[in-house]
């Protein structure tokens, strides 16, 4: 694929991911195109373990297009998405309606390993069920989670981790796998191909988070030294 115009979607709010993965593909020879959709606030969620940074704080996709002379399109819905560019990363939003996604190719990495993590909470749900831990490079389709894999890259466990560690890797995985999009789609990877398949997974609950910490003991074992 040839690629050229890379359309950006995201939120018209601060949002840490869309934040670094901008500044990581401005040393990128592409034309670029910010989408930016209505951001809808959602009520406060404790957890017990929190395993991604707060994206809130950030600096307003706006203000970093602006600074670059990036162009930014404010749009009422996901339908103002035009069919400009090659292909769309989606750096931040909710489900994409069937209308936004004809005729493009839009790009989710998903913090999982697609088809055996699906859904939300995705790192909390592969330490209970001592599943692999890794990032998916994925087109998006009208389910969840399950369009086309494009890439897998596992991410490293090591005898020492602890959920803080662990989740903070895991995270900065996503960030490099994601402005890296064109490497993995000119050299797919994936270690993963005859893994099982599992039904999309919801937030995990509190009586669940609270076996993390000691399920991560077997994990480490199981999963500490496959990847060296």
């Amino acid at each position: 694929m040839e690629i050229r115009n890379v359309g950006l979607i995201t939120y018209q709010h601060p949002h840490l991911k869309t934040e670094q993965i901008l500044q990581r593909l401005l040393c990128k020879n592409y034309a670029y195109k910010i989408y930016a959709l209505p951001f809808n606030p959602r009520p406060d969620r404790a957890c017990i373990v929190n395993h991604r940074p707060n994206q809130m704080d950030a600096i307003e996709p706006a203000v970093i297009a602006k600074r670059h002379d990036i162009t930014y399109i404010k749009c009422d819905s996901d339908k103002d998405i035009d069919n400009s560019c090659d292909v769309y990363l989606v750096l931040g939003a909710g489900i994409l309606s069937p209308e936004c996604l004809k005729g493009k190719d839009v790009i989710n990495c998903h913090p999982g390993v697609i088809p055996t993590s699906r859904g939300l909470d995705s790192f909390k749900w592969a330490i209970l069920d001592l599943k692999p831990l890794g990032v998916t490079l994925h087109y998006i389709n009208e389910q969840v989670d399950a369009g086309e894999i494009i890439s897998v890259k596992p991410t490293n466990v090591y005898e020492t981790d602890s959920l803080n560690t662990l989740s903070r890797r895991h995270y900065e995985n996503e960030i490099e796998m994601f402005a890296d999009f064109d490497i993995y789609l000119n050299a797919p990877q994936n270690l993963y191909v005859n893994i099982e398949p599992s039904e999309p997974r919801m937030r995990m609950p509190k009586e669940r988070e609270v076996e993390l910490e000691s399920r991560l003991v077997e994990y480490k074992r199981i999963y500490g030294q496959e990847f060296k």
